[in-house]
């Protein structure tokens, strides 16, 4: 139907049809254009205006934290649509504007009892009455009672991890510091051997022991040192035409030898100033064979350098000046401490020195005399001495030929058994009046006098059967050190003289095989006697010269006592009786014992069946 333009009027509708501009019915459907857009309107369905309308609430989902409500009512009407309004108690006193929008969606809301409202308008302006519907947020899960119950187990049992992780923690921790703190100890003690070793290098081991001892190093006197000295030949002139670098490479070298050599034989190393090299042999550990060792390495150092000589020509001569005599040794300084040795052996070794000539080694005839039986020597006779008038002096000239390896200055066998039978005196000095010295009260017969008579028996025996040097050795220091198990145990006391033996002589040169003999020699005197040998026989007549002795008896009872006091079940009788059958069965196996004997074996037995001591 169309509207007459003349009588065209604007009608007010709803805001979202805007201005009518026509309108229009076909089967029962009103059709209004409006300036905004059309709308229609089903006459059918359409409700008197004075009818009621209704809104309901309905529940269309619902969650543990959210709900969603449907507001059901005026279907009827889609343009314009209704509008709808709420609002939700507790926590919201006012409504909310009007929307079309039918579902009202809650999330998050707390635990506990809920209302809500809401009211619709439709397109006549008429307001529903108030629909309200109440429900319940239940309390979640994770609020429950037997949830806290969980909660408090879990935090028990968390609290319990925690203080086992804790613990562990800390073991971990102490565990760490622990390898921390054994680390810097490792350091440390790695610090403390390389400050050993460096301080080993500059001073003599017993100097550094007695430092971290102590504190401080006494001085010492030596009554027989020998002190080397030497230089090269006009330095000063070569030191002004040489290069500094190669100067000091060249000293370097030559002096870097010089140590490994001293070292070989023994011998201190004090200090170098320029181009002088000054060792001392005999300190800081005393011994008899200093003077042959010192003139050794000199040989030693002058073959170095002739070698040199001959393969470059400009290389230096040397000079080396040797002393023997008593010098003072000890540290001097506090920050930079350093070994020194003074005295007026040190002095006249430096005179040797200044008065010798270039490739020769100059001697005193002092050290002449302890070193002339080793060495060829050639008298310079008496030459004047700054301070020290008129010395006589020797130049070494080499080895003597017995003692050297096809006459090439090498020393041989013979030689080193020579000088090991020097240093013999040596062991004598460090057995008689070192470990014998502690021998226990309780000892009456094997005493210091009777070790000394078992060890000079030796000696003669040895002589006198004419065996060789080295076997000479051999056979008396087994008898020095026979009885120095004594002073350990008493019963088998030969057994820890074995063990002292191979503990104490390989400081003084000696070699495994020699090592071995003197043990076996050792063990040859137990009883029952069974040499197998000459030198075993030797030894054992050695240790049983007391039977042969006209103050056997006196011997005897001091025996007798010892053995008492060491605590040996034995009667007088029975002691008596293995003295006699000893007398009857022993006889000495070498003739210079028997020789030597100052009362048969019967007569001894004679005497002992007459004692009435027991």
């Amino acid at each position: 139907m169309d509207v007459d333009p003349e009588a065209h009027i604007a009608y007010p509708v709803l805001q979202t049809v805007g201005e009518i501009i026509n309108l229009g019915f076909h089967d029962s459907i009103l059709f209004i254009t409006g300036k905004d857009k059309v709308s229609l309107l089903n006459l059918k369905i359409l409700e008197p205006a004075h009818a009621e309308i209704q809104l309901q609430i309905e529940t269309a989902s619902q969650k543990i934290d959210s709900i969603v409500f449907y507001l059901a009512g005026l279907e009827f009407q889609s343009s314009p649509e209704p509008l709808f309004r709420y609002k939700l108690h507790p926590g919201q006193n006012h409504w909310t504007a009007w929307s079309t929008e039918r579902n009202l969606i809650f999330k998050g809301l707390k635990h506990g009892k809920y209302r809500i409202e809401a009211q619709a308008i439709d397109l006549y302006g008429r307001m529903t009455d108030p629909a309200e519907i109440t429900w319940s947020v239940p309390r979640p899960l994770y609020k429950k009672w037997y949830a806290y119950l969980v909660y408090g187990i879990i935090i028990l049992f968390g609290l319990f991890l925690f203080r086992k992780w804790r613990m562990l923690s800390y073991q971990r921790a102490e565990s760490r510091i622990s390898e921390r703190m054994q680390i810097k100890i490792d350091q440390m003690a790695m610090e403390k051997a390389r400050a050993d070793k460096l301080a080993s290098e500059f001073l003599p081991d017993k100097t550094v022991a007695q430092l971290k001892r102590e504190g401080k190093a006494k001085w010492d006197k030596y009554e027989r040192a020998t002190v080397l000295f030497s230089d090269i030949q006009g330095f000063t002139r070569i030191a002004e035409e040489m290069n500094p670098e190669s100067l000091i490479d060249e000293l370097d070298q030559f002096f870097f030898h010089f140590d490994s050599v001293v070292e070989k034989y023994n011998i201190e190393k004090i200090k170098t100033i320029g181009d002088a090299y000054m060792a001392a042999g005999g300190i800081p550990e005393k011994n008899s064979t200093n003077p042959v060792e010192v003139v050794l390495a000199a040989l030693e150092m002058q073959s170095y350098m002739a070698q040199l000589k001959a393969s470059r020509a400009n290389i230096w001569d040397l000079r080396i000046g040797i002393h023997t005599g008593p010098v003072i040794a000890g540290v001097v300084g506090h920050k930079k401490v350093s070994y020194d040795i003074w005295g007026d052996t040190v002095n006249t070794a430096s005179r040797m020195e200044s008065s010798g000539m270039p490739g020769k080694v100059n001697i005193s005839g002092i050290t002449y005399g302890m070193v002339k039986d080793y060495f060829i020597c050639e008298y310079r006779g008496k030459l004047p001495v700054k301070y020290k008038g008129n010395i006589d002096m020797y130049f070494v000239k080499g080895l003597r030929p017995e003692l050297s390896v096809d006459l090439k200055e090498i020393p041989n066998k013979r030689f080193f058994i020579k000088l090991q039978i020097l240093r013999l005196g040596d062991i004598e000095e460090k057995v008689f009046e070192g470990i014998l010295q502690q021998l226990p009260e309780t000892i009456h017969f094997h005493t210091l006098e009777h070790a000394r008579k078992v060890y000079n028996q030796s000696f003669m025996l040895s002589r006198a059967e004419e065996i060789e040097q080295e076997e000479r050795l051999i056979v008396r220091s087994a008898a020095l050190m026979l009885f120095t198990g004594i002073t350990q145990s008493y019963n088998n006391f030969e057994n820890r003289s074995m063990v002292l033996a191979r503990e104490l002589l390989p400081h003084y040169k000696y070699s495994e095989s020699q090592i071995d003999q003197i043990c076996n020699l050792i063990l040859s005197t137990k009883m029952p006697f069974q040499p197998n040998n000459n030198l075993e026989k030797i030894i054992i007549d050695a240790r049983m010269e007391f039977l042969g002795r006209s103050d056997y008896t006196e011997l005897i009872k001091q025996l007798y006592q010892e053995l008492r006091e060491a605590g040996v079940k034995l009667t007088g009788q029975q002691f008596k009786n293995q003295q006699l059958e000893l007398l009857h069965d022993f006889e000495f196996y070498t003739t210079a014992a028997r020789r030597l004997r100052e009362v048969t074996g019967p007569q001894q037995m004679t005497r002992m069946e007459q004692e009435r001591w027991i």
